[in-house]
Protein backbone atom coordinates (compact mmCIF):
# COMPACT_ATOMS: atom_id res chain seq x y z
CA UNK A 1 0.00 0.00 0.00
CA UNK A 2 1.55 3.30 -1.11
CA UNK A 3 1.74 6.23 1.24
CA UNK A 4 -0.79 8.91 0.40
CA UNK A 5 0.86 11.99 -1.09
CA UNK A 6 0.56 15.10 1.03
CA UNK A 7 -1.35 18.07 -0.28
CA UNK A 8 0.90 20.98 -1.27
CA UNK A 9 0.73 24.67 -0.43
CA UNK A 10 2.84 26.43 -3.04
CA UNK A 11 4.00 29.85 -1.85
CA UNK A 12 4.93 32.54 -4.37
CA UNK A 13 6.87 35.22 -2.53
CA UNK A 14 8.63 38.34 -3.67
CA UNK A 15 9.11 42.00 -2.88
CA UNK A 16 6.54 44.59 -3.80
CA UNK A 17 6.17 45.15 -7.58
CA UNK A 18 7.92 41.87 -8.42
CA UNK A 19 5.12 40.30 -10.48
CA UNK A 20 3.67 37.87 -7.93
CA UNK A 21 -0.01 38.39 -8.78
CA UNK A 22 0.19 37.47 -12.46
CA UNK A 23 2.43 34.48 -11.72
CA UNK A 24 0.01 33.22 -9.08
CA UNK A 25 -2.94 33.50 -11.48
CA UNK A 26 -1.05 31.69 -14.24
CA UNK A 27 -0.17 28.78 -11.94
CA UNK A 28 -3.67 28.65 -10.43
CA UNK A 29 -5.13 28.31 -13.92
CA UNK A 30 -2.72 25.50 -14.80
CA UNK A 31 -3.52 23.57 -11.63
CA UNK A 32 -7.19 24.61 -11.63
CA UNK A 33 -6.93 25.76 -8.02
CA UNK A 34 -7.39 28.77 -5.74
CA UNK A 35 -5.13 31.50 -4.37
CA UNK A 36 -4.69 32.76 -0.81
CA UNK A 37 -3.39 36.33 -0.72
CA UNK A 38 -0.68 36.92 1.87
CA UNK A 39 -0.49 40.67 1.51
CA UNK A 40 -1.42 42.17 4.86
CA UNK A 41 -2.95 45.31 3.29
CA UNK A 42 -4.94 43.70 0.49
CA UNK A 43 -7.29 42.22 3.12
CA UNK A 44 -8.98 45.56 3.58
CA UNK A 45 -12.01 46.59 1.54
CA UNK A 46 -11.27 50.32 1.81
CA UNK A 47 -7.78 50.04 0.26
CA UNK A 48 -7.09 49.17 -3.36
CA UNK A 49 -4.81 51.55 -5.22
CA UNK A 50 -2.13 51.92 -2.55
CA UNK A 51 -2.00 48.17 -1.95
CA UNK A 52 -1.81 47.20 -5.65
CA UNK A 53 -4.83 44.98 -5.02
CA UNK A 54 -5.53 42.75 -8.04
CA UNK A 55 -8.58 43.78 -10.03
CA UNK A 56 -11.30 41.37 -11.10
CA UNK A 57 -9.74 41.40 -14.57
CA UNK A 58 -6.27 40.62 -13.21
CA UNK A 59 -7.61 37.68 -11.19
CA UNK A 60 -8.95 36.19 -14.46
CA UNK A 61 -11.68 34.18 -12.78
CA UNK A 62 -9.36 32.58 -10.21
CA UNK A 63 -10.83 32.46 -6.70
CA UNK A 64 -8.73 34.66 -4.36
CA UNK A 65 -9.12 34.46 -0.59
CA UNK A 66 -8.11 37.37 1.69
CA UNK A 67 -8.64 40.05 -0.93
CA UNK A 68 -11.36 42.51 0.14
CA UNK A 69 -12.11 40.17 3.03
CA UNK A 70 -12.07 42.54 6.04
CA UNK A 71 -12.75 46.14 6.99
CA UNK A 72 -9.95 48.37 8.30
CA UNK A 73 -11.46 48.54 11.77
CA UNK A 74 -11.52 44.72 11.86
CA UNK A 75 -7.75 44.38 12.04
CA UNK A 76 -6.13 41.12 10.92
CA UNK A 77 -3.04 40.10 12.90
CA UNK A 78 -0.62 37.47 11.63
CA UNK A 79 -1.98 34.99 14.18
CA UNK A 80 -5.56 35.62 13.09
CA UNK A 81 -4.57 35.27 9.44
CA UNK A 82 -2.90 31.93 10.17
CA UNK A 83 -6.03 30.60 11.85
CA UNK A 84 -8.42 31.83 9.17
CA UNK A 85 -6.15 30.69 6.33
CA UNK A 86 -5.82 27.24 7.89
CA UNK A 87 -9.61 26.92 7.90
CA UNK A 88 -9.67 27.83 4.20
CA UNK A 89 -7.00 25.23 3.43
CA UNK A 90 -8.88 22.52 5.31
CA UNK A 91 -11.90 23.22 3.10
CA UNK A 92 -10.14 23.74 -0.23
CA UNK A 93 -7.75 20.80 0.11
CA UNK A 94 -10.81 18.56 0.03
CA UNK A 95 -11.09 19.35 -3.67
CA UNK A 96 -7.57 20.49 -4.64
CA UNK A 97 -4.19 18.77 -4.35
CA UNK A 98 -2.33 22.04 -4.73
CA UNK A 99 -3.21 25.52 -3.46
CA UNK A 100 -1.27 28.73 -4.03
CA UNK A 101 -0.43 31.39 -1.49
CA UNK A 102 0.84 34.60 -3.05
CA UNK A 103 2.20 37.64 -1.23
CA UNK A 104 5.03 39.62 0.23
CA UNK A 105 4.11 39.82 3.93
CA UNK A 106 6.72 37.45 5.32
CA UNK A 107 5.42 37.49 8.88
CA UNK A 108 1.94 36.44 7.74
CA UNK A 109 3.30 33.73 5.45
CA UNK A 110 5.47 32.35 8.24
CA UNK A 111 2.60 32.48 10.74
CA UNK A 112 0.75 29.95 8.61
CA UNK A 113 3.63 27.90 7.21
CA UNK A 114 5.93 27.79 10.22
CA UNK A 115 3.95 28.89 13.26
CA UNK A 116 4.15 31.57 15.92
CA UNK A 117 6.11 31.34 19.12
CA UNK A 118 4.50 31.83 22.50
CA UNK A 119 6.35 35.08 23.17
CA UNK A 120 5.49 36.82 26.45
CA UNK A 121 3.54 40.06 26.47
CA UNK A 122 2.55 42.78 28.90
CA UNK A 123 -0.33 45.13 28.18
CA UNK A 124 0.88 47.57 30.85
CA UNK A 125 4.43 47.75 29.46
CA UNK A 126 3.16 48.12 25.92
CA UNK A 127 1.04 51.10 27.01
CA UNK A 128 4.14 52.70 28.57
CA UNK A 129 6.16 52.22 25.36
CA UNK A 130 3.28 53.44 23.21
CA UNK A 131 3.14 56.63 25.27
CA UNK A 132 6.90 57.11 24.77
CA UNK A 133 6.35 56.81 21.01
CA UNK A 134 3.47 59.29 21.03
CA UNK A 135 5.46 61.84 23.04
CA UNK A 136 8.98 61.45 21.60
CA UNK A 137 8.48 59.80 18.22
CA UNK A 138 9.83 56.52 16.89
CA UNK A 139 13.54 57.40 16.67
CA UNK A 140 14.46 56.78 20.35
CA UNK A 141 12.78 53.37 20.21
CA UNK A 142 14.60 52.55 16.99
CA UNK A 143 17.91 53.44 18.61
CA UNK A 144 17.06 51.26 21.61
CA UNK A 145 16.21 48.37 19.28
CA UNK A 146 19.42 48.85 17.30
CA UNK A 147 21.43 48.62 20.52
CA UNK A 148 19.56 45.73 22.15
CA UNK A 149 18.73 43.62 19.09
CA UNK A 150 20.71 44.59 15.98
CA UNK A 151 19.59 41.44 14.15
CA UNK A 152 15.88 42.28 14.36
CA UNK A 153 16.66 45.96 13.73
CA UNK A 154 17.98 45.01 10.29
CA UNK A 155 14.87 42.99 9.44
CA UNK A 156 12.01 45.02 10.85
CA UNK A 157 9.86 47.49 8.91
CA UNK A 158 11.15 50.73 10.43
CA UNK A 159 8.03 52.57 9.29
CA UNK A 160 5.81 50.27 11.38
CA UNK A 161 5.53 51.55 14.98
CA UNK A 162 3.52 48.54 16.16
CA UNK A 163 6.30 46.09 15.32
CA UNK A 164 8.95 48.31 16.91
CA UNK A 165 6.86 48.70 20.07
CA UNK A 166 6.22 44.96 20.25
CA UNK A 167 9.94 44.16 19.96
CA UNK A 168 10.89 46.69 22.65
CA UNK A 169 8.12 45.33 24.89
CA UNK A 170 9.55 41.80 24.67
CA UNK A 171 13.17 42.92 25.13
CA UNK A 172 12.36 44.98 28.23
CA UNK A 173 10.15 42.23 29.59
CA UNK A 174 12.65 39.39 29.19
CA UNK A 175 16.04 41.09 28.97
CA UNK A 176 16.75 39.07 25.82
CA UNK A 177 16.78 40.05 22.10
CA UNK A 178 13.42 39.71 20.39
CA UNK A 179 15.08 37.87 17.47
CA UNK A 180 16.31 35.12 19.80
CA UNK A 181 12.75 34.48 20.98
CA UNK A 182 11.37 34.21 17.48
CA UNK A 183 13.08 30.92 16.72
CA UNK A 184 10.44 28.60 15.42
CA UNK A 185 9.94 24.89 14.93
CA UNK A 186 8.07 23.66 11.87
CA UNK A 187 4.39 23.03 12.42
CA UNK A 188 3.17 19.51 11.77
CA UNK A 189 0.71 20.34 8.99
CA UNK A 190 -1.36 18.00 6.89
CA UNK A 191 0.20 19.63 3.82
CA UNK A 192 3.67 20.29 2.43
CA UNK A 193 4.94 23.83 1.92
CA UNK A 194 6.98 24.63 -1.19
CA UNK A 195 8.34 28.18 -1.40
CA UNK A 196 9.40 30.11 -4.48
CA UNK A 197 10.79 33.68 -4.45
CA UNK A 198 10.81 35.97 -7.48
CA UNK A 199 14.21 37.61 -7.82
CA UNK A 200 14.98 40.82 -9.72
CA UNK A 201 18.14 42.75 -10.39
CA UNK A 202 18.02 45.49 -7.76
CA UNK A 203 18.00 48.41 -10.17
CA UNK A 204 15.27 46.83 -12.28
CA UNK A 205 13.16 46.25 -9.17
CA UNK A 206 13.63 49.85 -8.04
CA UNK A 207 12.56 51.09 -11.48
CA UNK A 208 9.45 48.94 -11.28
CA UNK A 209 8.66 50.34 -7.83
CA UNK A 210 9.08 53.95 -8.97
CA UNK A 211 6.90 53.35 -12.03
CA UNK A 212 4.23 51.66 -9.92
CA UNK A 213 4.06 54.60 -7.51
CA UNK A 214 3.59 57.00 -10.43
CA UNK A 215 0.76 54.81 -11.75
CA UNK A 216 -0.86 54.75 -8.29
CA UNK A 217 -0.82 58.54 -8.13
CA UNK A 218 -2.38 58.72 -11.62
CA UNK A 219 -5.01 56.16 -10.61
CA UNK A 220 -6.22 58.28 -7.68
CA UNK A 221 -4.16 57.32 -4.64
CA UNK A 222 -4.61 60.81 -3.16
CA UNK A 223 -8.39 60.43 -3.17
CA UNK A 224 -8.15 56.96 -1.67
CA UNK A 225 -5.87 58.18 1.11
CA UNK A 226 -8.18 61.13 1.77
CA UNK A 227 -11.15 58.78 2.07
CA UNK A 228 -9.49 56.86 4.95
CA UNK A 229 -7.71 59.78 6.63
CA UNK A 230 -10.16 59.63 9.54
CA UNK A 231 -8.88 56.10 10.26
CA UNK A 232 -5.18 56.92 10.11
CA UNK A 233 -4.75 55.96 13.77
CA UNK A 234 -5.28 52.31 12.84
CA UNK A 235 -2.14 50.19 12.50
CA UNK A 236 -3.22 49.02 9.03
CA UNK A 237 -2.82 52.60 7.79
CA UNK A 238 0.56 53.20 9.37
CA UNK A 239 2.08 51.98 6.15
CA UNK A 240 3.97 53.21 3.11
CA UNK A 241 1.84 55.05 0.59
CA UNK A 242 -0.61 56.39 3.15
CA UNK A 243 1.43 57.90 6.00
CA UNK A 244 3.32 60.12 3.54
CA UNK A 245 0.09 61.44 2.06
CA UNK A 246 -1.41 62.01 5.51
CA UNK A 247 1.61 64.24 6.22
CA UNK A 248 0.92 66.07 2.94
CA UNK A 249 -2.74 66.60 3.86
CA UNK A 250 -1.61 68.12 7.18
CA UNK A 251 0.74 70.51 5.38
CA UNK A 252 3.90 68.97 6.82
CA UNK A 253 5.42 68.22 3.40
CA UNK A 254 4.76 69.05 -0.24
CA UNK A 255 3.04 66.63 -2.60
CA UNK A 256 6.25 66.23 -4.57
CA UNK A 257 8.12 65.34 -1.38
CA UNK A 258 5.38 62.89 -0.34
CA UNK A 259 5.63 61.06 -3.67
CA UNK A 260 9.43 60.92 -3.44
CA UNK A 261 9.14 59.50 0.09
CA UNK A 262 6.63 56.85 -1.01
CA UNK A 263 9.12 55.68 -3.63
CA UNK A 264 12.04 55.77 -1.21
CA UNK A 265 10.19 54.01 1.60
CA UNK A 266 8.80 51.38 -0.78
CA UNK A 267 12.32 50.60 -2.01
CA UNK A 268 13.46 50.24 1.61
CA UNK A 269 10.51 47.99 2.34
CA UNK A 270 11.38 45.79 -0.65
CA UNK A 271 14.92 45.43 0.68
CA UNK A 272 13.59 44.31 4.06
CA UNK A 273 11.25 41.84 2.36
CA UNK A 274 14.18 40.23 0.58
CA UNK A 275 16.10 39.99 3.85
CA UNK A 276 13.13 38.19 5.37
CA UNK A 277 12.78 35.73 2.46
CA UNK A 278 16.44 34.77 2.79
CA UNK A 279 15.67 33.36 6.24
CA UNK A 280 14.32 30.29 4.46
CA UNK A 281 17.13 28.35 2.73
CA UNK A 282 14.63 25.80 1.40
CA UNK A 283 12.99 28.43 -0.83
CA UNK A 284 13.76 28.26 -4.55
CA UNK A 285 14.67 31.63 -6.08
CA UNK A 286 13.29 32.22 -9.56
CA UNK A 287 14.94 34.81 -11.79
CA UNK A 288 12.33 37.23 -13.10
CA UNK A 289 11.37 36.69 -16.72
CA UNK A 290 8.01 36.49 -18.47
CA UNK A 291 5.11 35.19 -16.41
CA UNK A 292 4.91 32.12 -18.67
CA UNK A 293 8.62 31.31 -18.33
CA UNK A 294 8.53 31.60 -14.53
CA UNK A 295 5.36 29.52 -14.38
CA UNK A 296 6.98 26.85 -16.60
CA UNK A 297 9.97 26.69 -14.25
CA UNK A 298 7.76 26.21 -11.20
CA UNK A 299 5.22 23.95 -12.93
CA UNK A 300 7.97 21.57 -14.02
CA UNK A 301 9.80 21.61 -10.67
CA UNK A 302 10.60 18.02 -9.71
CA UNK A 303 9.39 18.56 -6.14
CA UNK A 304 5.82 19.32 -7.18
Amino acid sequence: MTEEKLKQLIVIEGPTASGKTSLGVELAQRWNTVVLSADSRQFYKELAIGTAKPSVEEMEGVKHYFVDSHFLEDEVSSARFANEALAVLEKEFQVHDKILMVGGSGMFIDALCVGLDDIPKSKELREVITKEWEEKGLEPLLQELKKTDPEYFEQVDKENPMRIIRAIEVIRLTGEPFSKQRTRSEKDHFFEVKRFVIHHDREVLYQRINARVDLMIEAGLLNEAKSVENLKHLSALRTVGYTELFDYFEGKISLERAIDLIKQNTRRYAKRQLTWFRRHPEAVWIEYSSTKQMADEIFLDSRL
